[in-house]
């Protein structure tokens, strides 16, 4: 329908921007009316300001010559005007009086007040009648959930990121398209590809990113291969992208994440650093720096990576940072610092507070991977502080702090000064479209747990190209050519990226924000693929969870999974270094061992005819068949119902749903086979080999088909960095797997044929109907205050309830104590008692927040957890008490 249907006339809205109104004149306010204006006449409405004329850029067109100032001249009236007395961000759509074809957006601030005009805005870009569309404009409230909702983008290979870093029609087209998603941050990291003391670098350029961008006068420090015109453009460039994203009302944030001008022993670096010695390095840094935040005043903040791999040796780092954060207070305008969270003690927090800025602490969410919204319970063995001092390079790192690693460590205290950020890194999921939106609200709800400031996202195609891997046009991952994005590979996430932004601000949000969008780019296929995208998107995060067998983003792929063998194999030894030993697919570890049982652990248990509590490696399967199935099924609606399935939009989805729904069920039969295989070890029975090869059977074959339905759409080789782990395509994994089921199927042949009988299989489990228990957490408790915890079963029970808490504090352990069972609360002699426990005030008399959960023990032998995992996935399986501030 065109934006005239229904009129005798080009059908006109009127925009009046209240000019007494500071809000609303400023710059994001301007910047969004000027985009809503812009977006309807390229949807043919013509648009009118009370001024009597358009915009600068667009004079003597046919409305600046007609009057503007009636409403009764317009077919829409949308007003403008601050006023909104809700908190920052929040905004209000309204219909004055209830006036037919009037709107009126008021903000508290000027970004709320820009978001109510976007939403204005991206409501008439996705509509068949934008004019209609903004009458049926219906009065609206919104306010944000999560404070910071942020996405992080890094230029890793020059030859690949040149081409983005220096394109302006690209940075206006993005930095609008996460304005209008709600995303209120945006960090450009420069230096974060390499880890000094882990990889020699090759291709560096903008890894000691100062001497790229500046010319430090009293310095004579500069980098080969880069000319003066180039490092002006790298400044000039920087500058319009900070300046963008202020307009757009987004935070900007500049990645400083590597000090180091020389990458360390084995770097042969193209753009090789000169001038910098021992005794400049620190004041050359706080100079540069002091210049880059002068020479660029729309930058807000940084984030810096400041333990060791950054660059800079430990324990003598203080002085380094002393020096150079120092350089950011004599600047004179509020900027942020955020400091990677790894390593990070209260010496470097007190460096940071002394510069009078805001400090921020940015921690990993799942190591440095995506997995379910939910924080770890427990973190794994291998990140808990030793006992030993540490000395050298690493020294507080790997030692002490050791575990902050991969987690919110014990940064979350109450009361606090210090911001507390989660980032999602790159490692699950690189390629491969990510899109649900149960799981981006479970972000939204969880990603401020504990007062937590909310969430950075590592966006797709993070590292592609990373040391040393590009090639030209090599970012854009399709080979393809009808499925090649010409230069513009983010637009396959707009989908992403407005689940993330808009399930950030509001988790409860009307899914008429992201159908729109779907309605419009797949037409009657939209529901279906929601609804294909949304289980497929559940797979990975939950496999990463489950199968925590490395954290580094480096070494652990999930997405294209460097297979690890179940009986023996290629590839075990590529994991060795960040698994359980020895390294065997049994005993790897889950990224919260409290709520996942290893195969070999679970394996035992049933052996010996209990359970733990935990989930096991057979539930997961059953979970992962469940999703993949959803995905599949729905997939095959979107076809039927897709008029243009042969769209390159559509295919793309196709394959990346397809695709994953084959790793959910590769990853399914993965499980069982090594379940069985376990038993086989345990029992000797030969039953369990045949078992767990027909499992391992359909995983190949699952796998098999990922491979088909990627070939020739995706390139052949996708890189992101030079391990084996870090390039490949899903064909290059199949032989490894194979080798691996050919392994199991000759221990099966000779099982099977030998002499001696095989032994009797183990007890099954008894069934056991799991009860319901009610209960309600308790209220914020002040600080040394006695807390109190019920929990009533729905029926009579006879088995134990053992209470786990611990300070939400991912340093310390949890304690246990069996609950009590209260006779007096028996209700009416129905053997219903309440189970009971307390967390005294000598434990509660600390500065964190309080994590517990239950385990309920069958006398039978069963046993789970509670509250748990629901079916979403997307819940907290623990609660968290915070305390009550007096």
């Amino acid at each position: 329908m065109s934006a005239s249907a229904g009129h005798d006339h080009a059908a006109t809205v009127l925009v009046v921007v209240d000019p007494t109104s500071s809000v609303a004149n400023e710059s994001p306010v301007r910047w969004s009316v000027d985009y809503l204006a812009e977006t309807l006449e390229g949807a043919g409405v013509v648009v009118r300001r009370p001024s009597g004329r358009r915009r600068d850029r667009q004079p003597d067109s046919q409305q600046d010559s007609q009057p503007d100032s009636q409403p009764d001249s317009a077919d829409v009236l949308i007003r403008v005007a601050g006023g909104n007395a809700g908190p920052a961000e929040s905004f209000e759509l309204s219909r004055p009086d209830g006036a037919d074809g009037q709107v009126s957006v008021a903000g508290a601030d000027a970004r709320g007040l820009a978001y109510g005009v976007l939403e204005l805005a991206d409501r008439v870009r996705c509509a068949e009648d934008p004019v209609a569309e903004l009458r049926s404009t219906e009065p609206e409230s919104k306010q944000p959930a999560t404070p910071v909702r942020s996405i992080l983008r890094t230029f890793t290979s020059d030859v690949e990121d040149k081409p983005w870093f220096y394109d302006r029609d690209f940075w206006s087209e993005y930095l609008t398209e996460l304005a209008v998603n709600r995303i209120n941050r945006f960090q450009l990291a420069f230096g974060m590809q390499y880890n000094y003391g882990h990889h020699p670098a090759t291709e560096n350029y903008f890894c000691f990113p100062y001497p790229f961008l500046l010319d430090v006068p009293g310095f004579d420090v500069g980098v080969g291969n880069v000319p003066a015109e180039e490092r002006e453009a790298n400044l000039a460039t920087l500058r319009y992208i900070s300046d963008e994203a202020k307009r757009r009302g987004i935070h900007f944030q500049l990645g400083l994440w590597n000090h180091a001008d020389d990458q360390g022993e084995g770097s042969a670096p193209l753009y090789p650093v000169s001038g910098i010695t021992p005794e400049n390095h620190a004041a050359y840094c706080a100079a540069a720096l002091d210049l880059l935040l002068r020479e660029c005043p729309s930058i807000d903040g940084l984030t810096m990576r400041v333990h060791y791999e950054g660059g800079i040796p430990e324990p003598d780092h203080e002085a380094f940072w002393q020096t150079v954060m120092g350089a950011v207070a004599a600047v004179g305008r509020p900027i942020e610092i955020d400091m990677h969270a790894k390593g990070v003690d209260e010496a470097l927090l007190d460096i940071a507070r002394g510069t009078g800025c805001r400090v921020v602490v940015s921690a990993k969410y799942w190591a440095e991977h995506q997995g379910l919204p939910y924080h770890q319970t427990t973190i794994r063995e291998r990140e808990r502080a030793t006992k030993e001092p540490g000395t050298g390079l690493m020294a507080i790192t790997a030692h002490q702090r050791r575990f902050t690693r991969y987690g919110y460590g014990d940064f979350l205290r109450e009361g606090s000064d210090v911001g507390l950020l989660f980032r999602i890194w790159p490692g699950t999921q690189k390629v491969l479209l990510w899109a649900d939106p149960v799981l981006a609200a479970g972000y939204g709800r969880l990603g401020t747990i504990g007062g937590a400031l909310g969430i950075e996202w590592c966006e797709p195609l993070s590292f592609k190209g990373r040391k040393n891997t590009g090639e030209p046009n090599g970012r854009d991952p399709y080979a393809d050519p009808a499925l090649r994005l010409d230069g513009q590979d983010w637009r396959k996430y707009r989908y992403s990226y407005r689940l993330w932004g808009r399930l950030l601000y509001d988790p409860d949000a009307d899914p008429e924000q992201w159908r729109r969008f779907l309605r419009a780019e797949f037409g009657d296929a939209a529901e279906a693929v929601e609804n294909a995208l949304a289980p497929a998107s559940r797979v990975l995060p939950l496999v990463t969870v489950v199968h925590g067998i490395g954290a580094s983003n480096n070494g652990y792929w999930p997405e294209m999974y460097l297979n690890m063998p179940i009986a023996g194999g290629p590839n075990a030894d590529h994991y060795r270094g960040d698994t359980a030993s020895p390294p065997t697919f049994g005993g790897v570890s889950s990224f919260d061992p409290s709520m996942f049982y290893r195969v070999d652990e679970y394996a035992e248990d049933v052996v010996a005819g209990r359970r733990d509590g935990r989930y096991s490696p057979m539930e997961v399967a059953d979970w992962l068949d469940r999703l993949a199935e959803e995905a599949e099924q729905n997939l095959a609606v979107a076809r039927d119902k897709s008029a243009r399935a042969d769209d390159p939009e559509f295919r793309r989805v196709a394959i990346d749903v397809a695709a994953q729904a084959g790793l959910g069920r590769f990853f399914a039969g993965k499980f069982r086979a090594g379940v069985a295989y376990a038993l086989h070890e345990r029992t000797g029975d030969a039953s369990h080999l045949g078992e767990a090869v027909a499992a391992y059977r359909a995983a190949r074959d699952a796998w098999a088909g990922v491979a088909e339905v990627t070939t020739g759409a995706y390139r052949p080789d996708l890189t992101f960095g030079d391990l084996r782990s870090e390039h490949g395509h899903w064909a290059d994994r199949l032989p490894a797997i194979e080798e691996d089921l050919a392994d199991l199927e000759r221990r099966f042949e000779q099982a099977r044929t030998a002499e001696a009988a095989a032994e009797q299989g183990p007890p099954l489990l008894p069934a056991v109907e799991r009860i319901r228990f009610d209960h309600t957490p308790p209220p914020p408790f002040a600080r040394g205050e006695e807390v109190r915890i019920e929990l009533t079963p729905s029926a009579a029970f006879d088995g134990t309830v053992v209470c786990h808490y611990r300070h939400l504090n991912q340093g310390e352990d949890f304690r246990t104590v069996d609950m009590s069972v209260d006779t007096n609360a028996d209700r009416g002699g129905d053997g219903i008692g309440t189970y009971r426990t307390s967390v005294g005030g000598n434990y509660t008399d600390s500065d964190h927040a309080l994590v517990y959960y239950f385990t309920v023990h069958h006398p039978a032998g069963d046993a789970w957890i509670l509250p748990g995992l629901d079916q979403t996935l997307a819940n907290q399986p623990y609660h968290v008490i915070r305390q009550r501030q007096e």
